[in-house]
């Protein structure tokens, strides 16, 4: 094939809606594959009607496309038509004539499937060589890595294309299969080239771990392809999820700094702060709290802190264990480490890690910005239907994971659900959370009064059924601005609760009325959530007709809870907390030596 019709074939095989989704180096391959076809003026080059077996590029002249004898348009030099047949067995739909002596490039659908196999394979092989050169893959099964790569797409940028601007939230890990990549940093107001990255090497990958802006901008120089995983579609792929970076991997990546994602179930990677003085108090910068260390919430237990580490942010839960002995919390606070530990999904909190000393147990929290539930309701009273849907369809998301996982919550409240910085709902606090078997019962009294199954008042056991109960409550709540069985005295509360009788608002539609009724059902074996159909009986009610499940699940949302959200400092949707700073007592039963 002469040169000239060389670049013409593979510019027209480029530019076919399917042909060019073939992916790198199929367009070169299948245009030495073509062979030449010559019409004369009025010769028929394709029969409306006829069967269908091969793919033309015009070369040189012209053709005439009519269907049904009515004139539609004209082909010529670099058209392509008949592609349908290099898919499947079809009729032609329309007519194809000579106007004058024409030149065809044409392919059957048999030579084509066969390059477009090879090719396929030999890319496939090629990637999957590159996958295993990512440092945070290595030791992955081949499987799981097949796995990933079915989830990827090619994608293409033009010379001088910004792929990833520094400073920007991370989506997207990209592999180079052809061009090159330019790294570089703003040093001092000046972009600094860090390195220059070829065909076979990877960025971005930091993206599928955590939420952190970037770090570098990566530019494309010349005509670039890749293969490119989103977040979304890696946090799919459970068992890849488990993996951890090193702290020497991921500075060998030098693109990208740790931390942890809003919504990444997969983050509990290093490098993260070895100790606990890597930690760095985050203060207050105005206002009469100005200097002062930021702190997220208060309770008996102790406080939980806004710390940074380098230029990420983390909550630092700080547990008191003089008060752990004497509250006699010793199991609790072990169990809520070890689930948090054990959990990754992007409807909990993330996981970093403990520490401890004379004075206290520490857990390494990720941050969620948005701040409580609890506040923003608040503030408004109570949401609108939209909004609870989503919030509540987070929740159903978390207890699914955790109910999957053998965990019973146990302490659903608004108190406790968290908002990222995209507005996705996170479970937080598992305090009370329980390590269950299917079949078991659990026979301990906790969580919140007005949240409490009547099971649980009765002391006949409990087990996953008390989280659908208090899924119900929730709704409620954050639909009514007040749980369904609340009184001032928690013993008027508890009476309810053993009733199961409460009024609807008029202004509650009737899905809504309907799911709390049987989410809050009395005998936990007729909840809704608890009955055969399971998790998936609560998921396909019509209150949440309207909602995207798979979407949800892969972030692909716009969260209607943003609207709630201030923008400012960190800390601009947390209250301010006034905070004993009196030294807890010294502590050393041991009871803390995992921590």
């Amino acid at each position: 094939m002469p040169p000239r019709d060389f670049s013409l074939v593979v510019a027209a095989v480029e530019r076919s809606p399917f042909l060019r989704h073939l992916g790198e180096g199929c367009p070169e391959v299948l245009a030495q594959s073509f062979t030449p076809v010559w019409h004369s003026p009025g010769d028929t080059v394709l029969a409306e009607g006829a069967e269908g077996t091969a793919m033309y590029i015009v070369a040189e002249g012209q053709l005439s496309v009519s269907q049904h004898g009515c004139p539609l348009r004209t082909l010529g030099p670099g058209d392509v038509f008949g592609e349908l047949a290099l898919l499947y067995h079809c009729r032609r739909t329309a007519t194809v004539q000579a106007l004058s002596p024409v030149r065809l490039w044409a392919i059957d659908r048999q030579r084509y499937r066969a390059i477009a196999t090879s090719n396929a394979k030999q890319r496939r092989a090629e990637i999957l060589g590159s996958l295993r050169m990512v440092p945070w893959l290595r030791g992955v099964s081949d499987s799981h890595l097949r796995t990933l790569l079915d989830a990827m797409e090619e994608c293409t940028f033009t010379p001088g294309h910004i792929i990833i601007h520094e400073g920007d939230e991370g989506e997207n890990f990209y592999i180079i299969l052809k061009g090159e990549v330019r790294v570089s940093r703003r040093v001092a107001g000046q972009e600094k080239l860090t390195r220059v990255l070829g065909p076979g090497e990877h960025f971005g990958e930091l993206a599928l771990l955590q939420s952190s802006p970037r770090t570098a901008s990566c530019q494309a120089q010349g005509h670039v392809t890749c293969v490119t995983l989103a977040k979304e579609d890696f946090l799919e792929l459970s068992p890849l999820c488990l993996l951890q970076l090193t702290a020497a991997e991921t500075e060998m990546l030098g693109l990208e700094d740790p931390g942890r994602s809003c919504g990444s179930p997969s983050l509990r990677q290093s490098p993260l702060p070895a100790r606990l003085e890597d930690l760095e108090a985050v203060r207050y910068k105005e206002g009469p709290w100005q200097g002062q260390h930021v702190v997220l919430g208060t309770g008996g237990f102790g406080r939980v802190e806004l710390v940074r580490c380098q230029e990420h942010l983390f909550a630092l839960k700080r547990i008191r264990k003089d008060w752990v002995v004497r509250t006699r919390q010793q199991e609790h606070v072990r169990t809520e480490r070890r689930v948090l530990a054990s959990c990754r999904s992007p409807f909990i909190v993330g996981f970093f890690g403990t520490f401890r000393d004379a004075q206290y147990v520490y857990l390494l929290l990720e941050f969620c910005q948005g701040g409580e539930l609890w506040t923003k309701l608040r503030e408004v009273r109570c949401f609108e239907e939209p909004l609870a849907v989503f919030c509540c369809a987070c929740v159903v998301e978390g207890l699914e994971y955790l109910h999957g996982h053998g965990i019973v919550y146990r302490d659903l409240k608004p108190e406790n659900l968290m908002l990222d910085q995209r507005g996705y709902v996170k479970l937080v606090d598992f305090g009370f959370a329980k390590e269950l078997q299917r079949g078991e019962k659990s026979f301990s009294f906790c969580g919140t009064h007005e949240y409490l199954a009547p099971e649980m008042l009765r002391q006949e056991g409990h087990d996953f059924a008390v989280d659908f109960w208090m899924l119900g409550v929730l709704t409620f709540e954050l639909l009514v601005g007040r749980p369904p069985f609340h009184s001032a005295d928690p013993r008027q509360t508890y009476s309810r609760i053993l009733d199961g009788i409460f009024s609807f608002p008029a202004f509650l539609s009737e899905a809504a009325c309907s799911i709390i009724g049987k989410l809050c059902r009395r005998r936990p074996g007729q909840r809704l959530g608890n009955t055969a159909s399971g998790i998936r009986g609560i998921k396909k009610h019509r209150w949440f007709g309207a909602l995207r499940w798979r979407k949800l699940s892969l972030r692909q949302l716009e969260a209607p809870t943003l609207r709630l959200i201030r923008e400012g400092p960190p800390y601009v949707n947390f209250k301010r907390f006034s905070v004993d700073w009196t030294p807890a007592e010294d502590e050393f039963s041991g009871w803390d030596e995992d921590f």
